[in-house]
């Protein structure tokens, strides 16, 4: 057997160097922090900037739901028709964008006045005041109908074919005619053909005075002038003195509507006369104002058998840009104040006034006062006491503002404040989505959760039952339930919850059949874990991601429904809701579309916001991202 050498090993003291002498001696440092769920779920969802921008967005409407109706002084409830239909209002009068001005073009031109024809709602005065810009076209239009803002034109008398082919007549009322009274008659007539596909036609003129006729001109087809001494026929006639009527007869044809065109018809008389006044209203110098005032009511009304309108009237049109503020609150036309109201503005200290002097007397002290100038007073006969002032005022004081308001997004029909109306609405709206989403999210997991978990036959009957129930559309149900329970908010409710959970089981069941098989819910089934632990403690928290992320979009989706609902005419009547509101501002889409643009932002902008919020959620709680940077 060898011998083996023990080899000595000689250690020394530079052989060993300690390399982290300053240092502690451990593993390497941990660079994340310990936290709990919800700050990691956090800080997950903050990475996802657009989610961070759709939160905040959200909760500002949602704020403006709250704070806006609470707060804001504007009508919502009370219908204020002169403030109807106010432009949206940011900044002020002329600054040319969003100023409570409208742009109006082709609008019919009051030439008398030189304003725009407003169909008399203002005051002249009030509209030349509220004008920012105007341009009337240089030409006229001609136009064949009858309009108040029409001048000139000829009247058309026409047969008509529902009269069986019988003689048009126009009729003047009866009117007195003697010989010494030098009465004569001036027609102009036009000899234009073919005006709406019809002819000229054969024509008398005559006096009628029941049975009796007295012939000016027997039936021609003579469009000159007639100019004819009425005293002198009657005088010929035999006559010294008739009531009759002026008679223009058409002499109908089987070929075509037959017409004659009379551009004026007057009859003149001695100054002396008594009846020259009525005379002269009988006459035709207008034909605008012959057809627009042709009434019972007027000394100039002519009855016709036939057919009678007019040709060529002549209408001015314009474009302009109006103040609507100034054109309603700015109006200065005199208003009937009580003496109560003026006592009341006197103990205020807003102006002073001595009804035994008159309305000289007033003076106003303070811009609180909602008049500027008294007009006149009227006093009580007996007790000698005020009863009443005419006035002039500014007219948002007479609406009960102590400002001139503003409307950001305009007012409707009703002069309703559309911001207001708009949170207001969208408040209930929004509540009904929430109330619907909770319950249908909760039902949905849990019906869901139990028929993915267990499979098997318990699952194709919990499957059958929401085809079933699915199949039935949601409109049918909805209106079965506002017929059996009426039109109210616990209907509303009931009826989208009915069917609203199924698309949220749907999801659940599948992210069940999805996870239920892994390894970790094998493992913990192995200890020993209960189905209801598995169900929410292992298996529900791995698929909340992809379920919050459908289901978010419930409440949106409520508010739509809510909204569809209101253009059958089976929304929240009654109530302000959002879809309410935007059914009855449809009709105006075309005339005003701020009505219905500014509420459809706020719709798109809470739609877009909560699509966001539920992508954030789905990362925020995704249990696969956990811990990940």
């Amino acid at each position: 057997m060898a011998d083996t050498k023990q080899r000595e090993i000689v250690f020394r003291d530079d052989d060993f160097v300690l390399i982290q002498k300053d240092k502690r001696v451990t593993d390497k440092k941990l660079d994340t922090k310990p936290t709990t769920f919800f700050k990691d779920a956090l800080r997950r969802f903050c990475k996802n900037k657009a989610s961070v921008a759709g939160s905040i967005i959200l909760g500002i409407l949602i704020l403006l739901t709250v704070f806006v109706p609470m707060l804001s002084p504007c009508n919502i409830t009370m219908v204020s028709t002169p403030e109807a239909f106010l432009a949206p209002k940011l900044f002020e009068a002329g600054t040319g964008f969003w100023d409570g001005t409208r742009k109006m073009e082709h609008i019919v031109y009051d030439v008398d006045n030189e304003v725009p024809a407003l169909s008399g709602r203002y005051s002249v005065a009030a509209i030349k005041a509220a004008l920012v810009k105007i341009k009337v076209d240089e030409q006229p239009t001609k136009i064949d109908t009858a309009n108040p803002y029409g001048q000139g034109g000829v009247v058309v008398v026409a047969t008509d074919v529902a009269l069986d082919n019988k003689n048009s007549l126009m009729l003047s009322r009866a009117v007195d005619f003697n010989v010494a009274g030098e009465y004569k008659l001036d027609v102009i007539f036009s000899d234009e053909n073919g005006v709406s596909s019809s002819e000229l036609g054969e024509y008398a003129v005559y006096l009628k005075s029941g049975d009796e006729t007295v012939m000016l001109r027997d039936f021609s087809r003579d469009y000159s002038p007639l100019s004819v001494s009425i005293s002198d026929v009657l005088k010929q006639a035999g006559y010294d003195s008739l009531r009759a009527q002026i008679v223009f007869e058409v002499k109908s044809a089987s070929s075509n509507f037959q017409y004659i065109l009379v551009e004026s018809a007057v009859i003149s008389a001695k100054d002396t006369v008594k009846n020259a006044e009525e005379i002269a209203a009988v006459s035709i110098t207008d034909a605008t104002d012959f057809i627009n005032t042709g009434d019972v009511n007027s000394l100039s009304y002519w009855s016709c058998t036939g057919r009678k309108g007019i040709h060529d009237s002549l209408i001015y049109y314009c474009d302009y840009t109006i103040d609507t503020y100034a054109l309603v609150y700015d109006d200065a036309d005199l208003v009937t104040y009580s003496a109560t109201e003026l006592n009341n503005w006197i103990e205020a200290g807003y102006c002073t006034y001595d009804y035994t002097v008159g309305p000289e007397s007033f003076v106003k002290l303070t811009d609180d006062c909602p008049i500027d100038v008294v007009e006149s007073q009227t006093v009580m006969g007996i007790t000698k006491k005020l009863s009443s002032i005419t006035a002039r005022g500014f007219g948002y004081k007479k609406l009960g503002y102590d400002k001139m308001p503003k409307f950001l997004f305009g007012t409707d029909a009703s002069g309703f404040d559309t911001f207001k109306r708009a949170f207001a609405g969208l408040r209930t709206s929004l509540f009904l989505g929430v109330c619907t989403a909770a319950f249908c999210f909760s039902f949905g997991l849990v019906w869901g959760a139990v028929s993915g978990y267990f499979g098997g036959n318990v699952d194709i009957w919990m499957e059958r039952f929401c085809e079933i129930l699915g199949g039935v559309p949601w409109i049918v149900v909805m209106t079965l339930c506002i017929l059996h329970l009426g039109n109210n908010f616990f209907t509303f409710v009931l009826a989208l919850c009915l069917t609203g959970w199924i698309g949220t089981a749907h999801r659940t069941r599948s992210q069940f059949y999805r996870f239920k098989g892994r390894e970790y819910v094998l493992a913990s089934r192995t200890l020993g874990s209960t189905d209801i632990r598995l169900i929410f403690k292992h298996i529900l928290p791995n698929s909340m991601g992809t379920i919050i992320t459908s289901s978010v979009l419930m409440i949106p989706s409520g508010i739509f429904s809510e909204a569809s609902l209101a253009y059958l005419n089976l929304g929240l009547q009654g109530k302000q809701s959002f879809g309410v509101m935007m059914s009855n501002n449809q009709p105006y889409l075309g005339i005003y579309p701020n009505l219905v643009i500014f509420p459809a932002v706020v719709m798109a902008l809470m739609m877009i916001s909560f699509n966001l919020f539920g992508n954030g959620l789905r990362d925020a709680f995704n249990p696969a991202l956990k811990g990940s940077e």
